[in-house]
């Protein structure tokens, strides 16, 4: 049986201070902080069994997911890696500003469309998230658990419902709850 409820977790802050920087395709561990997110996230979450748990493959990510299902194996998925910030990896948005304010600018007006300079093209990215999308649909597994990053997470709920998340959500240690109707049409829903 494939996926009819996902539950999408964003993970806990890094020891890189990933409230405010820009760690993409730099692998970051958890902080205290956030392995506190995550435990405040697995609360939220409850008792849900998982049929499945997937993570991406960066230490933040599949971190969490151990705090969140600590007795479950963690299938990796390489197409659940954060976008590669190039040039703006690991810099705040004061910084990125200061150096480029005209590139800031734009991003600030393109976001959907904004290719990151020296980093990976918004249009490889959502072609790596849908085939990550592809397999994960394809799990025999009802109920799964992904833990993965903002952008990963924003990507994944836009496309199954067709409603891009508030700007900001979800924040560090960030819960959706997704459940597929009959009809095959994804929803959010409380929990």
């Amino acid at each position: 049986m494939a996926p009819v409820r996902l539950v999408l977790v964003r993970h806990g802050d890094t020891v890189a201070d990933s409230s405010i920087r820009y760690y993409g395709a730099t692998d970051v561990v958890l902080s205290r902080a956030g392995r506190h997110q995550a435990e405040r996230a697995a609360g939220l979450i409850g008792d849900e069994v998982f049929g499945c748990v997937v993570a991406s493959p960066l230490a933040r990510a599949w971190q969490t997911a151990t705090v969140l299902a600590p007795r479950q194996p963690i299938q990796l998925e390489e197409g659940f890696r954060e976008v590669n910030f190039g040039d703006w990896e690991g810099l705040t948005r004061e910084e990125i500003e200061d150096r480029d304010p005209a590139l800031f600018a734009r991003w600030q007006r393109d976001i959907p469309e904004f290719d990151y300079p020296g980093g990976e093209a918004r249009a490889s990215f959502r072609a790596r998230i849908e085939a990550g999308l592809g397999r994960l649909l394809d799990l025999e597994a009802e109920n799964v658990l992904v833990v993965a990053h903002k952008g990963v997470i924003r990507t994944l709920v836009e496309r199954l419902t067709g409603q891009r998340p508030a700007q900001g959500e979800p924040e560090l240690g960030g819960v959706f709850f997704l459940a597929c109707a009959s009809s095959g049409a994804w929803r959010r829903v409380p929990r």
